[in-house]
């Protein structure tokens, strides 16, 4: 039965058997919205995400060989000889991925170009079920070295992608609006709540809530967000709109502006790196609005 989801076939099991219920979930979502004139949804939005996440597959299948093999070659290097039989493997195997995710995560909003994948993810005004098949078309090309350390403790490279698959499938299900708590589980898991506060643009949440599976690692590193219901209505979407809402715009409209910002006449080489390389909103002239200024005006604004 563990060869079956943690075999060399496991991700594709974990996607096969989860697809049915993903399904009914989109639909009763989608029922509740309409019953309830919610407008959770729309046609040409949800087109987009099915269509993004399509992408994202295929390039994910293109590189599957690769990724596997760079990851097995850590493994084959590994520290550590790890026993499967042994439940704290496992227990390893998913803590130290869902962390892994966090750092990867981290890293998609704090570095440009990274941004300029994972932006495609958050350029929705709109959260649901859908949201979270809307994946960054290119990070199947570097995903895999965020991974990689796992598999170079001792961790079996289809047990870390597996690991991965359980939890994006949980990570895909926190894209909701229709839930509004979870009670205790708010301290230990990444819930819709928390996930809301993530794709959120309003200042003070702007790059929090990292986590896809467990909230602890926000919680510990700082980046932890709670949804305010006395705060100002959750905006999502990015903190300037894109007008072209086109199928090769919404993948790649950072990656023209970072060349734009990049190629000015008369700013030193340094410069240019960094437009590529530091957070999003940085800016040679010292004006810049990245999300930690940004979430530091707010809260200055807050306590006035």
């Amino acid at each position: 039965m563990l060869d079956h989801f943690f075999g060399e076939q496991a991700v594709a099991n974990v996607y096969l058997y989860s697809a049915p219920l993903h399904i009914l979930i989109i639909l009763f979502e989608m029922f509740y919205s309409y019953s309830h004139k919610k407008h959770f949804y729309n046609t040409k939005d949800t087109l987009t995400n099915i269509y993004m996440a399509c992408l994202n597959y295929g390039l994910d299948i293109i590189m599957k060989a690769f990724a596997i093999g760079v990851m097995f070659y850590f493994y084959e290097h590994r520290i550590f000889d790890l026993e499967y039989s042994s439940v704290w493997y496992w227990i390893g195997v998913f803590l130290l991925q869902d962390f892994a995710y966090y750092v990867h995560h981290y890293v998609d909003h704090h570095s440009r170009m990274f941004w300029a994948v994972h932006v495609t993810h958050h350029n929705s005004g709109y959260f649901n079920i859908t949201t979270g098949f809307r994946s960054p078309v290119l990070q199947p090309l570097y995903r895999y070295l965020f991974f990689s350390p796992i598999a170079f403790l001792g961790f079996n490279p289809w047990h870390i992608m597996a690991a991965y698959a359980i939890i994006q499938i949980y990570g895909t299900w926190v894209h909701t609006k229709t839930v509004k708590s979870m009670g205790i589980l708010e301290w230990i898991l990444v819930t819709p709540s928390h996930h809301r506060v993530h794709h959120a643009s309003n200042a003070r949440y702007l790059d929090r809530n990292m986590g896809m599976g467990l909230i602890i690692w926000d919680r510990i590193f700082g980046t932890f967000e709670k949804e305010d219901p006395n705060y100002e209505e959750v905006r999502f979407g990015l903190t300037s709109e894109i007008e072209d809402k086109g199928p090769l715009n919404i993948v790649f409209h950072e990656w023209k502006d970072i060349w734009r910002d990049a190629s000015q006449p008369d700013i030193k080489f340094s410069d240019r790196l960094k437009y590529i390389f530091y957070p999003p909103g940085w800016s040679h002239t010292g004006d810049f609005k990245t999300s930690a200024k940004l979430r530091a005006e707010e809260r200055a604004n807050r306590q006035k």
